[in-house]
């Protein structure tokens, strides 16, 4: 099992799986049910959903790959005596402070890399929206949902071809005050380049959305590893050019809060990211 190499496809559609099964606890939404806990904000916080989806996804993943690291938001790394090489990145509730307002813009993010580091399947389930981007390595992206009309959907994503006109560009001020204060400044020069900006408050769902074209640009300070791991591929596949900032390595646990805040990631059409992205730090 530990020298088995596996399959994209066998890979996204463990992906699929795992993340469907984040989704249904949180499709279980109940306000009574939150025993939410302060994290690092009042505007910032954590759930008994979180734990319980992130357990759901580990389940899926670790009964099929029982060999594969698995590292998350909230639960400690799954380091197996015997490494496969591959490792899964879990965001069991991305956009917590929307699925306490039941604003629709919520989901669980699964990615997984190979043993050469490379990301090689990312699905984001957002089960209020009725939507799931998902992505392999070379395959291209893809959008499944389900239409007003009740009839299923499946179309490829292919971002913003171009630039064009009334440009939105989607981006957050974080939750540490220090760090809003120096980008609501920055905001002014940035949006030089954009008629208007979306703020949907999960990173996972902005990087889709660059996928699908609903946003030309994405950016933000502060993300974790889990937070883009899965939209940022899919970003990718869909022919965006994508930014990852480079952190400590997850299978140490979660990197410190004033690593994460100094690193920036984005996403945009082929050809903006010089308009916007701080040009001063090297671009990947």
């Amino acid at each position: 099992m530990t020298a088995r190499q596996a399959s994209l496809e066998e890979l996204l559609e463990l992906a699929l799986r795992a993340a469907a099964e984040g989704a249904a606890v949180l499709a279980g939404r109940d306000p009574a049910a939150f025993k939410s806990s302060e994290k690092s904000s009042d505007a910032d916080w954590v759930t008994a959903f979180d734990v319980a989806a992130e357990q759901a996804v580990r389940a899926a993943i670790s009964s099929a790959r029982p060999h594969d690291v698995i590292t998350g938001e909230e639960l400690a790394p799954a380091l197996p005596a015997e490494p496969s090489g591959y490792r899964w990145s879990i965001d069991p509730l991305d956009g917590t402070m929307n699925f306490i307002r039941n604003i629709a813009y919520y989901g669980t993010s699964v990615a997984v890399m190979g043993p050469d580091g490379v990301w090689l399947a990312g699905v984001v389930h957002a089960p209020a929206l009725h939507r799931v981007y998902f992505a392999a390595r070379g395959e291209g992206a893809w959008l499944q949902e389900s239409r007003a009309d009740g009839a299923a959907s499946l179309r490829p994503l292919t971002g913003p071809a171009d630039q064009r006109a009334g440009t939105l560009l989607a981006t957050s001020f974080t939750y540490d005050p220090a760090v809003r204060r120096r980008l609501v400044s920055g905001l002014d020069g940035r949006m030089d380049n954009f008629g208007d900006m979306r703020r949907l408050g999960s990173a996972a769902l902005e990087l889709c959305a660059v996928a699908e074209g609903g946003v030309d640009a994405y950016f933000e300070h502060g993300l974790f590893e889990h937070d883009f791991a899965a939209g940022a591929l899919i970003a990718e596949e869909a022919g965006a050019w994508v930014r990852r900032p480079e952190l400590s390595p997850a299978i140490n646990g979660l990197p410190a809060r004033e690593e994460v805040l100094g690193a920036w990631t984005a996403a945009c059409v082929p050809g903006m990211e010089g308009s916007f992205t701080p040009q001063e730090q090297p671009q990947a």
